[in-house]
């Protein structure tokens, strides 16, 4: 990643997987564990096709925003290059849209919620 800003991404879902990992990013991430306050999971079906054969399930997760502060969603960190999160945003389907969000841990990081949040 010489020469490049890393992005700090969150992942709480399929991207956490290493089959998705080798199929978008091409190498395995090294990730941290944290999560993220004031949200909570849900599941969502899935309808492209491609997204579906890296996964291997048409069932993703996907975080909204909670009422009750006390929630948070487990997850890890990762660093990545420029072209990995192009990468990211590629595989994420209309239902995910990139935030930047304050992790528990204190660190800033990009992660998909819900598009309409």
């Amino acid at each position: 990643m010489a020469g490049q800003v890393p992005h700090q991404l969150f992942s709480y879902g399929t991207l956490q997987s290493p089959q998705v990992q080798l199929a978008r990013f091409g190498r395995l991430l090294q990730g941290r564990q944290d999560a993220l306050p004031g949200f909570r999971l849900t599941m969502i079906q899935i309808t492209d096709p491609e997204v579906i054969a890296a996964s291997g399930t048409d069932r993703h997760p996907l975080v909204i925003a909670s009422p009750d502060p006390a929630d948070a969603v487990a997850g890890s960190v990762f660093e990545i290059t420029d072209e990995e999160l192009a990468s990211a945003d590629a595989y994420e389907v209309d239902d995910y849209a990139r935030s930047e969000v304050a992790l528990a841990s204190g660190t800033r990081a990009w992660v998909y919620l819900a598009a309409q949040a």
